[in-house]
């Protein structure tokens, strides 16, 4: 049992979508904290089982495999919901999605060539800035927690500070996908 933790946490990070999901189909101070509070659960389940996985040597190719599956299926899904709530822009989801089609892509290619991008600091912090605003913006109402707490302006600011490090973070992959793609003999990328 303890081998498969890291890949069980994971794992119910996808679980743990539809919930949110329907959750936000009812709009409204409840719901959303219920939705927000699911969402903080599944994030911090990224955390832990990549901690648990290093930290007891129980990495598995299924991890590696699902784990970044996983973040994007929770992110995409909460940020598609939140267009439809109008409590984040289109485009903003638009970028966030493009960059995680692209890397993975790259990815995906790298694979093939036995071996992979590994991911960047600026990758986990832009995954930490996604998670960050999110739950926020899916909190959304004021609250008053010893002072009032507007939650979505809180999660628009950190959404622009994810915006900015999941560009950046997307143009480095770029960058150390090309510098690779330079120094290969065939040339082939495909």
């Amino acid at each position: 049992m303890k081998k498969h933790l890291p890949n069980f946490l994971t794992l119910g990070r996808l679980i743990l979508v539809p919930p949110i999901v329907i959750l936000l189909f009812f709009p409204g101070r409840a719901p959303s904290a219920a939705a927000g509070l699911i969402f903080l659960i599944a994030s911090l389940t990224d955390f832990f089982d990549g901690f648990i996985a290093r930290r007891f040597s129980l990495e598995s190719s299924f991890g590696r495999f699902l784990d970044p599956i996983a973040d994007k299926v929770l992110v995409t899904s909460a940020l598609i919901m939140l267009i439809a709530l109008d409590r984040v822009p289109a485009w903003a989801v638009m970028l966030i999605i493009t960059r995680e089609v692209g890397v993975s892509a790259l990815r995906a290619i790298t694979k093939t060539w036995d071996t992979t991008l590994q991911p960047s600091p600026i990758g986990k912090l832009k995954a930490f800035f996604q998670f960050a605003a999110i739950v926020p913006l899916i909190v959304h109402y004021e609250y008053n927690l010893f002072i009032p707490v507007d939650f979505h302006l809180v999660g628009t600011v950190l959404l622009y500070i994810a915006l900015f490090l999941t560009i950046w973070s997307g143009v480095d992959y770029f960058v150390r996908f090309y510098r690779e793609y330079d120094v290969r003999e065939d040339g082939d990328v495909f």
